[in-house]
C-alpha cells in the first residue's frame, strides 16, 4: 500500500518554498500520494527521504520495456483510469501469436506485412509472440532465431519449460523479449533466468490473489520488469481482472499490481477475437496476444487503439498548408477546409475520386471540424485570407475563386470581403464533390 500524503509530509523538508510547484510542502506531499507529481520536483529533499519515499515517488505502474532499438514496445507508466481525467500514455501493445510447429519464417514475412497508413497515421502490429507447441526446446530455439532473423520488432516467447525457455531466450536475449511465464510451479527458476539475461518477465497467476503473493514472491528474488496475466481467458472474468489491477495500482497504490498488465484472446472466429481483443485493450490491458493476422481483421482494431491513445485535449491535425491534389494548372479550383484531420482527408479522398486536379487548403482551426471551428470563432473570413496569404494562393491559380464547405455558407459575405475572392458555396457533405465538380470545373 503506498504511503499516506501525511506519511510523505513527515519526510519533506517543511519550508513551503513553492519551487516545486505547489503553495506548500502540504499540499505537494498530497499531490505526491495521489500520484499527481513526482518527488524530483521538490529540489530540497534529502537524499536520506529519497529513499524513505521511493515507493510513493514510484509511478503506479511502472515502466516496462519489450526489445530493442526503434521497435521497442513500452508498457506500463499511466497514471489514469480515465482518459478524459489527462491521457493514456503508451498504447496496448498487438502481438500475432505464431505457433513453433508452423512454418515460422512464413509467418514472420506475413506479419512484416502488417502495416497501415490510415488518414495520415501510420498503424503497425507491435510484436511477434512465439509459442512453444511443440514441446522441443531445440524446436522452440530454431523458431525464435527464425523470428529474430525475420523482423525487428519484440517478441513474447510463451513457454512455461524452463528449459525449453532457457535455450530459445538465450539465443535471442540481445532482442530483450517478454518471457512468459513464471508461474506457481517454476517462478524460482524463470526469474533467475529473466534476470540473468536481462529480460523482462511475465508473471501468471491462478486468479488474482494468487497472483498478489506470485509477484510478491518473484519480486523478492531481486526482478521487477514485470507483466501481469491474472490466467483467466474468459472475456469478462478477464475484464473484471484487468479493471482491478488498474485500480488497485492507481487508487489505492497496491505495490503487486503496479506493473502493466496482459491479456490472451481465446475467440476462434477471427472479427470474434478482434472485439474480445478491442474490451483488453479499453481496459486495461498494456498487451493482447492474439491469433488474428490479416490486414482487415487488423486494422479496426488499430483504429481503435490510435482514438482510444490519442489526447483528448489535442485533436488529431495535419498541417495547415496547401495541398496539391493531382496535376494541378492554374485553372485548379481551391477548396477551403479545416486541419482538423478527418475532415481533411475525407476532403482529399473526395477531390481525389471528382478525378478532377485541384488544391486543397486546410484552414489551422487548432484541429477542429468545420461547423465546430465556426461556432467556436476559428474559422472566419480572417483566419481563411491568412491561410491563402500564408501559402500564396494568388501566385498558383490565374483566379480569385475559392469554394466554401456548404455548412458554413454564412462566411460567404465577411470572406469575400477579408480575402478580395469570390467565394462559390460547395455541397455540405464531402461526399457532394465530386458531383459539385463536374458541374463547375470540368
Amino acid at each position: 500500500m503506498g504511503l499516506t500524503g501525511l506519511e510523505i509530509f513527515k519526510q519533506l523538508p517543511k519550508t513551503n518554498t513553492g519551487d516545486c510547484g505547489f503553495p506548500t510542502c502540504l499540499a505537494f506531499a498530497m499531490a505526491l500520494a495521489a500520484g499527481k507529481t513526482s518527488l524530483e520536483k521538490c529540489p530540497h529533499v534529502s537524499e536520506e527521504a529519497k529513499e524513505a519515499l521511493g515507493a510513493a515517488a514510484a509511478p503506479p505502474i511502472r515502466l516496462v520495456k519489450v526489445g530493442t532499438g526503434d521497435t521497442a514496445v513500452e508498457l506500463g507508466d499511466e497514471t489514469e483510469l480515465f482518459r478524459h481525467d489527462k491521457r493514456f500514455y503508451h498504447p496496448t501493445a498487438i502481438a500475432v501469436l505464431i505457433s513453433d510447429t508452423e512454418d515460422v519464417a512464413a509467418r514472420v514475412k506475413d506479419f512484416g506485412e502488417l502495416e497501415f497508413d490510415r488518414v495520415g497515421l501510420h498503424f503497425v502490429t507491435d510484436m511477434v509472440a512465439l509459442k512453444n507447441a511443440s514441446g522441443d526446446a531445440a524446436k522452440f530455439k530454431a523458431a525464435a532465431e527464425a523470428v529474430a532473423a525475420g523482423t525487428k520488432r519484440p517478441m513474447v516467447l510463451i513457454s512455461e519449460d524452463v528449459a525449453a525457455m532457457e535455450a530459445a531466450a538465450t539465443a535471442v536475449a540481445a532482442g530483450k523479449p517478454l518471457l512468459y511465464a513464471a508461474t506457481g510451479e517454476n517462478y524460482e527458476a524463470m526469474t533467475a533466468l529473466a534476470a540473468r539475461l536481462g529480460c523482462p518477465l511475465a508473471v501468471k497467476g491462478n486468479g488474482l490473489a494468487d497472483l498478489s503473493d506470485l509477484v510478491e514472491k518473484v519480486v523478492k528474488l531481486g526482478h521487477k520488469d514485470l507483466v501481469l496475466d491474472s490466467g483467466s481467458r474468459d472475456t469478462s472474468q478477464v475484464l473484471a481482472d484487468l479493471t482491478q489491477i488498474r485500480r488497485l495500482a492507481v487508487k489505492k497504490r497496491y505495490r503487486p499490481f503496479g506493473y502493466p498488465a496482459m491479456a490472451f484472446t481465446s475467440k476462434d472466429d477471427p472479427f470474434a477475437e478482434v472485439v474480445q481483443a478491442g474490451v483488453y485493450l479499453s481496459k486495461y490491458a498494456g498487451l493482447v496476444v492474439m491469433k488474428a493476422s490479416k490486414k482487415e481483421e487488423l486494422l479496426p482494431l488499430l483504429s481503435w487503439r490510435q482514438n482510444l491513445f490519442t489526447d483528448p485535449q489535442k485533436p488529431i491535425q495535419v498541417e495547415p498548408k496547401a495541398v496539391a491534389v493531382g496535376e494541378v494548372t492554374p485553372d485548379s479550383p481551391v477548396y477551403i477546409t479545416t486541419n482538423f484531420s478527418l475532415t481533411y482527408y475525407i476532403v482529399e479522398g473526395e477531390v481525389e475520386s471528382s478525378k478532377i486536379p485541384a488544391w486543397i487548403v486546410p484552414v489551422n482551426t487548432d484541429g477542429i471540424s468545420v461547423l465546430t471551428a465556426w461556432a467556436a470563432g476559428k474559422l472566419t473570413g480572417e483566419a481563411i485570407n491568412k491561410a491563402l496569404k500564408k501559402d500564396d494562393m494568388e501566385s498558383k491559380v490565374n483566379h480569385k475563386t475559392l469554394v466554401l464547405p456548404g455548412y458554413v455558407a454564412v462566411l460567404s459575405g465577411s470572406t469575400e470581403e477579408a480575402t478580395g475572392w469570390k467565394v462559390m458555396v460547395g455541397p455540405r457533405e464531402a461526399s457532394g464533390i465530386p458531383k459539385f465538380a463536374k458541374a463547375n470545373f470540368a
